[in-house]
């Protein structure tokens, strides 16, 4: 839709905590001019894995770094990094990150995520950044599990200026699904966005119930959703892996909404993310303010990163 405008100062700002961390374990193992050996690319491997980057990944990008070593394509530490970014930003090759857009009729978005990742307060966010820019949108509070994740909700509604369709709590969650999309049809909403329960991605009966609600939604609205965002913590390190593996399994994830990155040091997953799963990181939270949200780029990202 890009609606997006965040810019790459931004990103630097807010990834402080990640690049402090990287900075810090990479400047340990570099020490500038020094040749690149075995023990060095050794001691690089542990370090990477360290800062989350994941083990298969690290893998790749030493199996990378050791060819080059040995066709001599480099020689130095000054080259790791250089080297290092170009890589990353190659495993990133042009592909559609923006939310995708229904044809006619409201778009629909299918909000997943377990309790705790920021799952409702990144449905404000993205609720927040496209009322300001004129698409009429309305939320649903499908987590009828919990009577707080409503009242969150609710509460989010109002502050950020968005209609909101919600039932009693208990009650069930397709049900609310169904009267969302007839309100979004019925209001002419150019988005609905469905909350979910924070579903525990190891609860097969709970995970069924989340692919219910998909199948009303397809039967309401025609090829809706039209997004399945899966909302991950990215302070949950390397678990944010297990958890998009199980979701996709079950609905089909399309794109990956990554909260909290600026109150982790362990940014680096968002790396182990692709590479492991091939599902785009699509948005990522910054911050606690409706407006702390952005577009994903890689290439931003990466130079962030590694500043």
């Amino acid at each position: 839709m890009g609606i997006f405008t965040k810019t790459a100062g931004y990103f630097k700002d807010r990834l402080g905590k990640t690049r402090d961390k990287i900075s810090s374990s990479l400047s340990s193992v570099l020490s500038l001019g020094r040749n690149i050996d075995e023990a060095l690319l050794d001691k690089l491997e542990e370090t990477l894995i360290s800062d989350d980057i994941g083990v298969e990944t690290t893998d790749k990008l030493i199996t990378e770094l050791r060819e080059a070593y040995r066709g001599r394509q480099i020689a130095t530490t000054d080259e790791i990094v250089p080297f290092l970014k170009e890589h990353i930003k190659s495993y990133w090759p042009d592909r559609d990150r923006q939310l995708h857009s229904a044809q006619a009729g409201p778009t629909v978005i299918l909000v997943a995520g377990v309790n705790g990742t920021g799952k409702t307060t990144s449905i404000a966010k993205l609720a927040y950044i496209l009322n300001q820019n004129g698409k009429k949108t309305i939320v649903a509070a499908c987590d009828t599990y919990r009577a707080a994740a409503v009242e969150q909700l609710s509460i989010w509604a109002e502050r950020i200026g968005v209609q909101i369709v919600k039932h009693q709590s208990g009650s069930d969650p397709a049900a609310v699904a169904f009267d969302a999309c007839e309100a979004a049809v019925a209001r002419d909403a150019d988005v609905l966005i469905l909350d979910t329960a924070g579903r525990l991605h190891t609860k097969k009966d709970l995970m069924k119930q989340l692919t219910k609600i998909r199948d009303v939604v397809a039967r309401k609205i025609p090829d809706a959703p039209n997004e399945v965002l899966l909302v991950l913590d990215a302070t949950t390190g390397q678990n944010a892996i297990i958890q998009a593996k199980m979701f996709t399994e079950a609905i089909n994830v399309t794109g990956i909404f990554l909260a909290k990155l600026d109150g982790t040091a362990r940014g680096g997953i968002v790396i182990a993310i692709k590479d492991q799963l091939d599902i785009p990181v699509k948005f990522v939270g910054l911050g606690e303010k409706p407006e702390d949200i952005a577009e994903f780029d890689p290439n931003t990202f990466v130079e962030a990163l590694f500043n």
